[in-house]
């Protein structure tokens, strides 16, 4: 059995697309859905880890902040 990691995707909406980035490895992928974004996601992080396997990874930290808004 392969051993798996949870890794992070990060998702927002450009031009009509879902972009989904994975910054623990660097791996973006895009869908017209977010379920199809990820799903690339996890296809293109998968090819990316067969070549260059994780060897040290600490999981990102995600969070928010607030700054103030001129629009």
């Amino acid at each position: 059995m392969d051993k798996k990691v949870t890794l992070t995707a990060v998702i927002h909406f450009e031009e009509n697309l879902y972009v989904a980035d994975c910054p623990e490895v660097g791996t973006v992928s895009q869908g017209k859905t977010i379920e199809e974004a990820i799903e690339n996601l996890k296809e293109a992080t998968e090819l990316f880890l067969e070549e260059f396997p994780i060897k040290g990874f600490s999981r990102s930290l995600l969070t928010t902040f607030e700054v103030p808004s001129y629009a």
